[in-house]
């Protein structure tokens, strides 16, 4: 699913951070319409999660680079304010509205039918039981247990202990795909090693709890676990604390993580959510949006790992080497991973 790299003038527009639950104030938006205006809500979390919603900010910063595009920006408080921020947008005929996060899936669906000239786009779409996916809206999805695949080699061919543990945010498929692959990855290189697995809720909060977080990675590394791998958000930086706090590795996810604890994070499962993000707003600046599902996996470059001079004192080159090997045979098909 690539994007069309169109020459344009360079951004004039500024950035709209709208304030939780309130209204785009028309004083604080432009006159002037650029050629192409696209709207983004936050999911649970919110911007400089240092995660997940990064990675799609970075996507639209990267997208302002290439095209003439305004971006306007909402972050909801809680799920009661998500359908209300997609609406907002929508009505002032912004020409994209991006919901990231698979609890937008029914919003987007309701507002694409009451807005079809509006095109629209979700970050881990998942389509909801028994309905029909509207022409105007594209669910970006990515196959996240390739990717966690990898980084459970990583942690298979470096634990000393022969434990290593996951935690995940808010206990749903979405998230089980990221825990399958990893144990996969793990047991791959490492049969006889063991996996210890937790989740910090069944609520969108489960993304935003990063005392929670810490507790639950303490409980592991007290249980032997010597590496943690997380998929869940904010929470993930507990996550990484208690790695920090213990003296033991964290694995990150979504964006490269390991600035958060130079220390001890040995890399990060990186989800392109930018590369999604900038394909769409390229789509709908050159005219050629289509809805639809798209999905993104190691063969798209769309999930990753980390190596690279930062992490090279906690990450053998033998071990890169291996976990690339391994990456291409998944792509090959050599390998399948599971995703549940």
């Amino acid at each position: 699913m690539g994007s069309a790299r169109l020459l344009g003038g360079l951004v004039a527009a500024n950035v709209a951070l709208v304030a939780v639950g309130h209204a785009l104030a028309p004083e604080r938006v432009e006159v002037e319409r650029a050629r192409v205006t696209v709207g983004l809500v936050f999911d649970v979390g919110g911007k400089d999660d240092r995660s997940f919603n990064d990675a799609a900010w970075r996507g639209l910063e990267w997208a302002k680079r290439d095209y003439d595009i305004r971006v306007l920006t909402i972050e909801p408080s809680d799920g009661a304010d998500r359908e209300a921020a997609l609406r907002q947008l929508a009505k002032r005929k912004v020409d994209l509205v991006i919901g990231v996060g698979f609890i937008f899936s029914a919003d987007l669906e309701k507002m694409a039918r009451l807005f079809p000239d509006v095109a629209f786009a979700g970050v881990d779409y998942s389509p909801t039981e028994g309905a029909v996916m509207p022409p105007n809206l594209a669910g970006l999805r990515f196959r996240e247990h390739e990717g966690s695949f990898v980084v459970g080699a990583i942690a298979g061919m470096t634990t000393r202990s022969k434990v290593v543990g996951f935690v995940g945010g808010m206990k749903i498929p979405l998230i089980r795909k990221f825990e399958a692959g990893y144990a996969a990855g793990v047991r791959h290189v490492c049969p006889t090693c063991q996996v210890l697995g937790a989740y910090a809720g069944t609520e969108p909060k489960a993304f935003a709890d990063p005392t929670l977080g810490q507790e639950l990675a303490t409980a592991q590394f007290d249980r032997g676990a010597d590496i943690i791998y997380h998929a869940s958000g904010k929470t993930g930086a507990g996550v990484i604390g208690a790695a920090r706090a213990r003296g033991k590795l964290a694995i990150g996810v979504d964006s490269d993580q390991f600035h958060e604890a130079p220390c001890c994070v040995l890399t990060s499962m990186i989800k392109r959510v930018d590369v999604a993000v900038h394909a769409v707003v390229g789509e709908v600046v050159a005219g050629t949006f289509e809805g639809g599902l798209r999905e993104l996996g190691l063969a798209e470059d769309g999930v990753g790992f980390v190596a690279n001079p930062d992490n090279a004192r906690l990450l053998p080159a033998d071990v890169v080497t291996r976990a690339r090997a391994l990456a291409a045979d998944v792509v090959a098909g050599r390998i399948q991973v599971p995703s549940q």
